[in-house]
């Protein structure tokens, strides 16, 4: 069993799916990546995925292993970031985190700041799941993150904007010749949820169709865009997702404001108190030209 191995499977788990994995994360055709994933189940002796038209998830066994894979990936990053350090204990180092997909948004600017005042930092770039991130910060792996405001960490927020939700669709559903969308217009439809990875955007989505009056049961219940948006095209159901989204969309899914006034969900920069770092306060006191730029409409 080889690194990639883990590698591999990690990413399927994390994606939903084979294809989204392939393409998306880890550039290699969905046939190769599938006899990886088969090699790796040869070698651990039992089924780690279940496989359908929809997706894949994940067996018992599968959910086991995913936990212990993720823990001894992380283990070989710090030993390789801690060797990195070791031969260069005197450079300048800061790791970034972003909830996956905010990066292309608040990346290139960050990269700017972070440029323009220290050009020979060597800076660290990861993509996770909001609890994740924080997890991170908390254990000193990140310096500073974009993220939700976990209530579970103790750590310190500044919301740099306040994303409003979109729904979305199949490029051809019924509802796409509208404008705009009712929370009653979801009833009736297959309806994407969100899972344990998404706890503060789901209460978010929760609370709003309370308050408008709407009950629904998801079908399905998952935790990042890139299921989010497989199922909706694969299921021709409907999900209520911050508006980033829409920089993540294949054709096959299309987005509709909501009528109203829309729910918004706070995206967060996160950071450690404990945290003494120079180049991490420098960063602080340039946040709120960072929000500036990033909110400047673009030609």
């Amino acid at each position: 069993m080889e690194l990639r191995h883990l590698r591999y499977f990690v990413a399927v788990a994390e994606t939903g799916s084979l294809t989204v994995a392939a393409e998306r994360r880890l550039h290699t055709s969905q046939p190769s990546l599938s006899r990886q994933i088969k090699d790796l189940e040869d070698q651990v002796g039992v089924d780690l995925l279940i496989r359908s038209a929809r997706g894949v998830t994940l067996t018992e066994a599968g959910k086991v292993f995913f936990d212990h894979a993720r823990l001894a990936l992380s283990q070989v990053d710090a030993a390789i970031d801690a060797a990195r350090r070791a031969a260069q204990p005197g450079k300048q180092r800061f790791a970034l985190g972003f909830l996956t997909g905010q990066e292309m948004t608040w990346l290139p600017e960050a990269m700017h700041i972070l440029r323009a005042e220290l050009p020979n930092i060597e800076i660290t770039v990861s993509s996770d799941y909001s609890p994740d991130l924080a997890e991170a910060l908390v254990r000193g792996k990140l310096d500073l993150a974009f993220l939700r405001a976990e209530p579970d960490y103790e750590l310190v927020y500044r919301p740099v904007t306040h994303e409003p939700l979109i729904v979305l669709m199949p490029s051809d559903h019924r509802l796409a010749s509208r404008d705009t969308i009712r929370p009653q217009d979801l009833l009736g439809e297959p309806f994407i949820g969100m899972g344990n990875k998404a706890t503060v955007l789901r209460a978010v989505i929760d609370d709003y169709l309370e308050r408008s009056g709407v009950d629904i049961t998801p079908e399905q219940v998952v935790d990042n865009p890139a299921m989010v948006m497989s199922l909706v095209a694969s299921t021709r159901g409907l999900a209520l997702i911050p508006a980033y989204v829409q920089n993540l969309m294949p054709w096959s899914v299309i987005s509709r404001p909501l009528s109203g006034q829309a729910p918004t969900i706070d995206l967060a920069v996160g950071y450690s108190k404990s945290n003494k770092s120079p180049i991490l306060k420098m960063f602080l006191s340039h946040l709120d030209d960072l929000i500036a730029r990033v909110s400047k409409p673009r030609p």
